[in-house]
């Protein structure tokens, strides 16, 4: 099934090819969480060009992910399936220790379900994103990311693994083939090592506005971040993050979309 492209997102499109992040000069994806219960997807839909859906597991359900598939038809956005651990009541952000064939399943079936309806609007799934404590675990440990890459690879080899710049997430799923992106976050912030501040570290959430689009830009432009303790490091910025839940949310969206927009970088799927 086609769009036709709302006005807020025809300049999406672009053409321009040399390399700016691990994707192309002038270019980035903008992406977020959604399908999680919240009232904002319809209101950052039309500034971001990937949206992750929850599957069900740490939010949403069968019905939420039908609307917001439709959502995402109306403003011409790629659709990806947004898997985690089967945690609701942590929303998925509770570590959970599963064997490596467990956590293949997990994916799997989370897939299976979201092919499903994705099916029925005859759209095509994109990408694919772990959430939550699935999304940090297999970034830093290779036996995890690899059960996750392994299982997208088996489900469809065209999709696109989403997965933390640098991290085990993405040199496994390379490792077998597969289609990867190097995600970058707006509203968080990094560590020497390039891994998120967790959660529960005071200063992990980025709150402030033009602290998320001064970051957004040196990780699109120059291809670095500040860490919390001044340094700098490298990343590769392929998307950009933008969660649905933050206090924020929508106000990042926006500001962010309309910044690139003015340093001429297009925002696009991948």
């Amino acid at each position: 099934m086609t769009a036709e492209k709302s006005d807020s997102n025809k300049n999406k499109d672009s053409s321009k090819a040399s390399p700016l992040g691990g994707g192309l000069e002038g270019v980035v994806d903008l992406n977020c969480d959604m399908g999680e219960g919240l009232d904002t997807d319809a209101s950052i839909m039309p500034f971001i060009s990937s949206a992750n859906i929850a599957c069900g597991y740490h939010a949403g359900d069968e019905k939420t992910i039908w609307q917001t598939i439709e959502l995402a038809i109306k403003y011409h956005v790629a659709i990806g399936a947004h898997v985690s651990f089967y945690d609701k009541e942590n929303f998925g952000r509770e570590e959970i220790n599963l064997s490596e064939k467990d956590i293949y399943e997990l994916v799997e079936q989370q897939l299976i379900i979201f092919k499903e309806i994705a099916d029925a609007f005859d759209i095509k799934i994109n990408h694919i994103k772990p959430h939550g404590a699935l999304y940090n675990m297999s970034a830093k440990n290779a036996a995890i990311a690899k059960a996750i890459a392994q299982s997208v690879k088996d489900f469809d080899p065209g999709l696109i693994l989403f997965g933390l710049s640098g991290s085990h997430s993405l040199h496994e799923a390379k490792a077998i083939g597969l289609k990867t992106a190097g995600e970058v976050f707006a509203d968080r912030t990094y560590q020497d090592d390039g891994s998120l501040t967790p959660r529960s570290q005071p200063g992990a959430l980025i709150e402030n506005s033009h602290q998320a689009i001064q970051q957004v830009l040196q990780m699109v432009k120059e291809k670095t971040v500040i860490g919390v303790s001044g340094k700098t490091i490298p990343i590769a910025a392929q998307t950009v993050c933008i969660h649905g839940d933050g206090k924020h949310a929508v106000e990042f969206a926006k500001d962010i979309f309309e910044t690139l927009k003015q340093h001429s970088i297009d925002i696009k799927a991948l």
